[in-house]
Parts: C-alpha cells; sequence; structure tokens
C-alpha cells in the first residue's frame, strides 16, 4: 500500500464552475445554430417568396381558379 494520501476533491465552488462552462458552451451552440439556420434557412425561404410575389398576378390567378370551377359562389 502506498503512504501517500489522495488528494481531497474539490467541493466548494464546484457547481458554480461546471454551470460556468456548461452555460458558455451552450450560448455559444445556441447562437451558431441560429446563425446557420438564418443564412440556411430563413434568407432562402425570404428570397424564395420575394421572387414568387415580384411577378405574382393575383386576379390572373383568381381568373384561372374561377375558370377551373373551384369556386361555388363566384360565376
Amino acid at each position: 500500500m502506498s503512504s501517500r494520501a489522495l488528494a481531497k476533491p474539490q467541493m466548494r465552488g464546484l457547481l458554480a464552475k461546471r454551470l460556468r462552462i456548461h452555460l458558455t458552451i451552450a450560448i455559444t451552440l445556441s447562437l451558431g445554430v441560429a446563425a446557420c439556420y438564418k443564412f440556411a434557412v430563413a434568407d432562402r425561404r425570404k428570397k424564395a417568396y420575394a421572387d414568387f410575389y415580384r411577378n405574382y398576378d393575383a386576379m390572373k390567378d383568381f381568373e384561372e381558379m374561377r375558370k377551373a370551377g373551384i369556386f361555388q359562389s363566384v360565376k
């Protein structure tokens, strides 16, 4: 057996130290994911909607649906 004593574990302030580390990691990851979502999904979706409505004619679409017989109250 070794006569050397084991080092005491750090108990005071352990929770605060671990929380600080995990909170920093969580905030960094969440900001990274939010930025990726913005550039990968939201901006592309905004551009797709803008492109669609740039040339969209609501009256033309309405007339096509009316001629197809979709609306019952409009003849």
